[in-house]
């Protein structure tokens, strides 16, 4: 191990440069685990995560699941970071946590503790499956979480690496979890007759839904594969561990979210065909709709009664409350490019769309509607791109992640929080046509009143003003014009060294 690594190891003290990371995982045997990442999630143009620690993705899929129990391996101060935003967000249940120090890291204890640790918590009565998290730490240092036995006494132990340097989302790490237990599922059913689900089985040829969604929008879903002779499937990622047999046992996937990389090459491997976009709107109901009829052969008169059934209660639901503004969205769900279709056909300017998620295969639909209606999409878009637009083009309204939301009230600028505020709500077939129309023109409405609280602060919280003061801020401009020579001075001598 590298010695700045064993340093950082010993004091516990979290994320320290990918560069240093990547190295050192590649020298303790981890050059293939971080290639894969590299092509499954190809970064952007920051080399680690602009938004919350990316195993919170994963961290909250293994939590939301029934009889599965979750155990972290790295930094004490990550692990109580990743347990306590779990906790705000809703988790019923506690996160499991393997310490370490340079001594257990290096001499390879850690994974002899990792591996006692599963076997005490294996128990069949209470869990289906141990989900085990390496992060960045364990990662970089080669934690061959690979070695633990595939199951003990018939709880499954599903080990996954989630580094910050290998996965720039949270909404990808659920990617990297959801891809493993799919990938283990279908080996079990490979293998010979597995448990039906709580639910039972489908009777109907059967889509499976790709990506987490308000939980409307899957009913909704159902509801208009019903004429069409389907089911909808069980949404990944599950609730339930043998919900992945049925959603492995399809006649199609649907990628509602298009990054779910891993998962769509389980589902792959399982002969199923993915579909791209979602029925949004109408424009994305009929082509969804269509695009559905196709992969189950289903007859164009069937698909088309179908389309005449939907289409006008979602024609009147956009045409009942109209969007009049200009609206840039950004966000890092996976669905900004669903939330923009829906706010175009809803009468909104739409310049700009930015997602901090890579551009797919199954994002081209939406990208293609999106570009030929003269809007700007951002695959990766950095914060810097985001605030840039904001402040650039000064909209009517801004959607997006909270800096970006921050940035916009300082600006005078309405704004809503994409995850609380938008992704809150359906997006889906008529129930979604007008489920953003109200936020968005309330949020509009209040323009005049954000310019009066921006006229109020002006000049509150920057420079000289920030902090908190009983009396005026003592302000000393020779002291700053003096530490102001001295750093030139540095600049001069170092760029003086460089040119020797």
């Amino acid at each position: 191990m590298p010695d700045d690594l064993q340093h950082m190891a010993t004091q516990t003290g979290g994320c320290t440069s990918s560069e240093t990371m990547e190295q050192a995982a590649r020298e303790a045997g981890q050059g293939d685990l971080l290639d894969r990442f590299k092509a499954d999630y190809p970064v952007g143009p920051h080399d680690k995560p602009q938004s919350m620690c990316p195993a919170f993705g994963s961290l909250r899929v293994g939590l939301r699941m029934k009889r599965v129990a979750t155990v972290l391996s790295g930094s004490a101060c990550c692990v109580y970071g990743l347990s306590f935003v779990s906790h705000f967000y809703g988790a019923r249940r506690s996160v499991g946590y393997v310490p370490f120090d340079s001594e257990t890291l290096v001499t390879g204890k850690l994974f002899e503790d990792i591996r006692e640790a599963v076997h005490k918590l294996a128990d069949p009565e209470k869990l289906d499956a141990i989900v085990v998290t390496n992060l960045c730490v364990p990662t970089a240092s080669g934690v061959p979480l690979r070695l633990l036995p595939d199951e003990i006494d018939g709880v499954r132990i599903i080990g996954i690496d989630v580094p910050g340097f290998g996965i720039p989302t949270h909404a990808e790490a659920k990617d990297v979890l959801a891809g493993a237990m799919l990938s283990y599922a279908r080996k079990e059913a490979a293998a010979g007759p597995v448990p039906a689900p709580q639910a039972g089985k489908s009777d109907r040829p059967t889509v499976t839904l790709l990506g987490e969604m308000f939980p409307a929008d899957p009913l909704g879903i159902a509801g208009m594969l019903a004429p069409l002779g389907l089911a909808a499937g069980p949404v990944v990622p599950c609730r339930e561990w043998r919900e992945f047999y049925s959603a492995l046992d399809c006649g199609a996937v649907a990628a509602i979210h298009p990054f779910y990389t891993a998962a769509v090459r389980e589902f792959q491997a399982a002969g199923r065909p993915v579909l791209g976009s979602a029925p949004v709107g109408v424009d994305g109901t009929a082509a969804w709709l269509a695009s559905v009829g196709d992969a189950f052969g289903i007859p164009a008169a069937t698909v088309a009664e179908a389309q005449n059934q939907f289409l006008p209660a979602i024609k009147g639901a956009l045409s009942g409350s109209r969007i009049d503004g200009t609206v840039t969205v950004s966000g890092y769900e996976g669905s900004e490019l669903l939330v923009a279709r829906l706010l175009i056909e809803s009468g909104a300017d739409v310049p700009y769309v930015g997602t901090a998620c890579p551009k797919t295969p199954w994002s081209a639909p939406d990208l293609d509607w999106l570009e030929a209606r003269g809007v700007t999409v951002k695959f990766r878009a950095s914060l810097e791109d985001d605030l840039a637009v904001v402040e650039g083009l000064r909209p009517d309204l801004a959607i997006g992640t909270t800096p970006v939301v921050q940035k916009a009230k300082e600006l005078g600028i309405p704004s809503l929080y994409f995850t609380n505020l938008i992704s809150a709500r359906p997006l889906m077939g008529p129930a979604g046509a007008g489920s953003l129309q109200q936020v968005v023109n309330a949020a509009i409405g209040n323009k005049d009143r954000m310019g009066r609280m921006r006229g109020f602060f002006e000049g509150v919280g920057h420079g000289d003003t920030s902090g908190v003061w009983e009396d005026a801020p003592n302000l000393r401009p020779d002291f700053r014009a003096a530490h102001r020579k001295k750093l030139d001075k540095r600049a001069r001598a170092a760029k003086a060294e460089q040119m020797i």
